[in-house]
């Protein structure tokens, strides 16, 4: 029988961070890999610059792979390794995994990615996050909607947490703007089906809550090239067409759909130098899920000089943070009904693929003041 190899130990004098990231399918692997690249570069500039006091700071990975149960167990072992905080997690159903696992250990666990309301059972001091709440992003998203004239939406639903919160949020928020949203369960439909049941409803917009490649491509070739459905917008609220694999997967096809992605209309200095840095590393532009993953770094990094590197010290930081970076003055607040410290609110954006380049993004809504 096999046995893995053991950790490595700590380099002398070094402060270790624990990182969680879907490096491995089924997890989102294109997501990971920005994830991870904003990681390791804002640990790179933070060593260039002197580290922790004088300490190298030390970055611990672990492949998530889009499992709550490897999350859970990453971070009870990195817990064990010593590090004084865990970071990191796109997928929101692991994300409250770990973060479950994170306040029952008493670590610290600094989210940068996932957006799911319910990231916690109970209040907590030891989670805080980066990305907005679903609530109050998909909220936006529903009023670019509005604007644009689309009351009647129907969603092409996977069976998932995630999936079904997000409805949730746009029904309630729809519903007494005059709008409705009809549920098109992809357990269920074929993408010739759901085609047939966007023109029985009437529906005049319909959102992928379902991950690509399937059902998402499948279904997006289905309604372009439908003419029954030539008026209906294709949305993809979770962020699906952000990354290269979509445009890859769809092409032209691809473009036109209009997601949302935390990104201000302006970078801040710190955001320009970042982007080029992470342009090189990736070979490519970097998404809103790379800066995230810098400038979890960059908060933690500052607690850890400022506050010290014992957990318990670095929990009791979070109200306390006034960090610039790379999208803006991060500060973290209590947010009704969320239980963690959230930042109250990174910048929003809706953004889509322009057809005549879909290489190229273009913002729909600006994330404004």
């Amino acid at each position: 029988m096999n046995t893995p190899p053991p950790p490595p130990p700590p380099r002398a004098g070094s402060v270790r961070i624990g990182a969680l990231a879907p490096l491995t399918p089924p997890g989102w692997t294109e997501a990971g890999r920005h994830l991870l690249a904003g990681l390791e570069l804002a640990v790179r500039d933070v060593n260039a610059a002197g580290g922790i006091g004088g300490h190298r700071l030390e970055l611990l990975v672990r492949d998530t792979a889009a499992d709550p149960q490897r999350a859970e167990d990453a971070v009870a072992e990195l817990a064990d390794l010593g590090v004084a905080a865990v970071a990191g997690e796109y997928h929101s159903v692991v994300a409250r995994a770990a973060a479950a696992q994170a306040d029952a250990l008493k670590v610290p666990f600094l989210c940068s990615s996932a957006v799911l309301d319910a990231l916690v059972e109970q209040p907590t001091e030891w989670v805080a996050r980066l990305a907005p709440a679903q609530s109050h992003c998909w909220q936006i998203y529903a009023d670019f909607l509005l604007a644009a004239g689309r009351r009647r939406i129907a969603v092409a639903i996977a069976p998932s947490v995630y999936w079904a919160s997000g409805t949730r949020v746009l029904r309630e928020y729809l519903a007494p703007r005059g709008g409705s949203v009809v549920e098109l369960d992809m357990r269920e439909l074929t993408p010739a089906a759901v085609c047939d049941r966007l023109v029985e409803t009437g529906a005049s917009a319909l959102l992928l809550l379902a991950g690509i490649p399937e059902p998402a491509v499948p279904v997006v070739k289905a309604v372009r090239g439908d003419e029954r459905l030539a008026g209906v917008l294709i949305g993809a609220p979770a962020g699906q067409p952000e990354f290269r694999e979509w445009a890859a997967l769809l092409g032209a096809d691809g473009a036109a759909i209009p997601f949302l992605r935390y990104l201000p209309d302006e970078l801040t200095a710190l955001g320009v130098r970042v982007g080029a840095d992470l342009s090189a590393r990736l070979g490519e532009a970097p998404s809103f899920v790379a800066f995230e993953g810098y400038d979890t770094i960059a908060v933690l990094a500052d607690i850890l000089r400022s506050h010290g590197v014992e957990r318990p010290s670095i929990a009791a930081a979070w109200p306390r943070v006034a960090v610039e970076g790379t999208r803006g003055l991060i500060r973290f607040a209590r947010v009704p009904d969320l239980g963690v410290w959230q930042w109250a609110w990174p910048p929003v954006q809706v953004a889509d693929r322009d057809p005549a380049a879909p290489g190229r993004m273009r913002v729909r809504r600006p994330a404004g003041p």
